[in-house]
């Protein structure tokens, strides 16, 4: 089996149970592992075991074809490794070193096991969709597509942006606002929740539309079809503006048209079988969680 694994930190608490999958993959089931550049830095930093022949990559543009692709860190580290993998649809496990973790769902003490899953197929494929950008000035280049969500917010401490909406060509709204988030029902638990937006499953075929700190109180977060086109077009007192996919951001101006569609690829995350997104709602959440309980 041939793993590629990106990483960019984790605590030096779970260095022992990195080295031990990485003893593991090498030792017992002899692995041949590409490292990517972040993850080799890791490794030096955290003076793990080097093994000879390692193999690295740099980046998405020379990642070698691979069986399963391992991303160690959180669910930001999972949204970077969804650009390494791009359309190519690699399987990504997600290993959660950080905090929250509603991507990344397995802890450091699983990742014994969750090796012997993968080898005996113990595991099934969750494929999330895409969102797809598409701009009269090619923003963000070839990796014009995110997994949680598309947004426009104001640059700076400056007055609120409008940002003029529409789907499928006919006009829906003009969101004065300091922003506006387009998300993916994975993005559903992340910026568009925390600015009040639904939680929907994965699996539910919807954008989610959630204004940031909208001007008008009536204007609340909209589930539409993800065979929508949305078009936007985003004006303000401010000259400049920032358009995010995911983690990755760029300036923009009044003059950039966007549209935004589902994409034609898909990002494949690995579930193991004892794990759901019900559960992880109600672990992330502290849903149940109550004194009188």
């Amino acid at each position: 089996m041939v793993i590629a694994i990106h990483g960019r930190n984790f605590r030096a608490e779970v260095r022992h149970y990195i080295e031990r999958m990485l003893h593991i993959l090498v030792h017992q089931y002899h692995a041949k592992l590409f490292f990517s550049k972040d993850f080799a830095r890791l490794i030096q930093k955290h003076e793990l075991q080097a093994y000879d022949g390692q193999l690295y990559y740099t980046n998405h543009s020379d990642l070698p074809e691979v069986d399963f692709f391992f991303s160690v860190g959180g669910d930001g580290t999972m949204l970077e490794s969804v650009t390494h993998v791009g359309a190519r649809q690699i399987p990504i496990v997600g290993i959660n070193t950080g905090r929250l973790g509603f991507l990344a769902t397995i802890a450091p003490h699983e990742l014994e096991d969750a090796v012997h899953n993968l080898y005996n197929g113990y595991y099934h494929f969750d494929d999330r969709s895409l969102i797809h950008l598409d701009s009269n000035c090619q923003l963000f280049g070839e990796l014009n597509f995110a997994l949680n969500e598309f947004t426009v917010t104001k640059r700076d401490t400056a007055s609120m942006i409008i940002v003029h909406a529409y789907v499928d060509g006919e006009y829906l709204n003009s969101y004065w606002a300091d922003g506006l988030i387009i998300s993916t029902p994975t993005g559903s638990t992340g910026y568009s929740l925390s600015c009040g937006g639904p939680i929907v499953f994965p699996r539910s075929k919807n954008f989610i539309i959630t204004p940031v700190s909208p001007h008008n109180l009536s204007v609340r977060p909209l589930i539409i079809s993800d065979q929508s086109v949305i078009s936007l077009q985003v004006e303000g007192r401010s000259r400049y503006f920032l358009a995010s996919l995911d983690s990755r951001s760029e300036i923009i101006d009044s003059s950039v048209q966007i549209a935004i569609s589902k994409e034609r690829f898909c990002a494949r995350l690995v579930q193991m079988k004892e794990h759901s997104f019900m559960e992880t709602l109600r672990n992330k959440l502290n849903w149940g969680l109550d004194v009188r309980n």
